[in-house]
Order: C-alpha cells, then structure tokens, then sequence
C-alpha cells in the first residue's frame, strides 16, 4: 500500500487545514524518508508559554505523492510488458490487480529479480520504507502534531480497506506487515506527545 491510499482517506482533513508551505530538502527517489522529515513547527513568544504552533508541510506532501505516482506508473509499464509478451492488450480497462493477484503471468529472470529487490526488507516497497513514507506523510499531514496520529490511524485503516477492495481479495501478507508496521510507527509518535508533557509543561490544548 502507497501513500496514496491515506491521501485519499485523509481528503478532509487535508482540504480543512491550512497551507502554509515551508521547504524541505529533497529525498533521492527510493530512499527511505527520515521521520523528522514533516515534523514542522514553531514555537510562539515566551507570552504565549512558548506553546508549539503545527503547520501542514506541503512541500513534503507533494514530494511524495510524486514519488508515488512515478512508482507507480513504473508498476504499471512492467505490467504492460509483460502483457505484451504474452501477447496480451493492455488498456486502462485492464485489471492489473487481477492480472497480479491471479499471477497468471510469465516474468524474464531481469523483471523477477527487481521485484524481488522492490520488496525486499530495505527496497522501495518493502515494510520498513512503505511504512516510513506512510508515517512521513502523516506527519507533513499534521504539520506534525502527534495530537492529530489517531487521526491518521484511522485514515491508515481506511485506505487498507479500500486498496482491499481494489486488490479484489485478501491483500498479500507484505500488505498486512506494512500497515501493522505504520500503525505502530503512528502509535509510538502519538505516544510521545507524554514523554515532551513531562520535559516540558507542554498540554497540547
């Protein structure tokens, strides 16, 4: 599961909250997001108690829609070629996550190796880095604001259910792994809002 799918969830949240832009260092394609990348926040004056202000981070949100979309459509010229060979049409009809889900397909060694390395433990689409860019998103979402993470659970939980529905039948165990990984991932950034109370007074109100 991409960031997409908590894009989608996440719609009216995103559309109710302010965008303010601030930049952020651009990632290489492919590499894992650091989860500090969309904790962007500033602190009011001393009169204010010092009292932290979130603000979305649409830099970050844009960066990785992007690098989604390009992932994306590089899935779905792999599934064009292997059609093709097959001597099979590819057309924006065509079930791509039937064609995936039934594997009734033959792949060249060179197609089966990159998949292989897509998701494996440290590739584009492996758990740790889907998860990472799920929890980034999240982040920049909020402005990083881990009051907002059951928020975001919730939207995590809610694209799991429509990219099951899309996918047409029970998502494959890596799915599964990834959205545990994330809501996990999510949870603990929540959770940490306590560790900062005790440190610093901060309410959160």
């Amino acid at each position: 599961m991409g960031v997409n799918g908590i894009n989608t969830s996440a719609g009216g949240y995103e559309s109710s909250t302010a965008g303010t832009k601030r930049s952020q260092p651009d990632n290489q394609a492919g590499n894992s997001v650091s989860n500090d990348a969309a904790a962007v926040y500033e602190r009011n004056s001393a009169s204010d108690g010092g009292k932290k202000v979130y603000k979305r981070d649409n830099e970050t949100i844009k960066r990785l829609l992007e690098e989604a979309e390009q992932r994306s459509r590089a899935l779905r010229d792999l599934v064009e070629k292997m059609l093709l060979k097959q001597g099979k049409t590819y057309n924006e009809a065509t079930d791509i996550y039937g064609f995936l889900r039934e594997g009734k397909f033959e792949a060249d060694p060179e197609t089966i190796a990159q998949a292989q390395r897509d998701i494996a433990e440290d590739g584009y689409w492996g758990i740790e880095q889907t998860s990472e860019r799920l929890l980034s998103f999240a982040k920049a979402l909020t402005g990083g604001d881990p009051t907002k993470a059951d928020e975001m659970i919730n939207a995590v939980k809610k694209g799991f259910e429509l990219a099951t529905k899309a996918w047409g039948g029970e998502l494959p165990d890596i799915s599964k792994k990834t959205i545990e990984a994330t809501i996990k991932k999510l949870e603990d950034w929540r959770d940490s809002i306590s560790e900062e109370d005790d440190m610093t007074g901060y309410t959160g109100k």
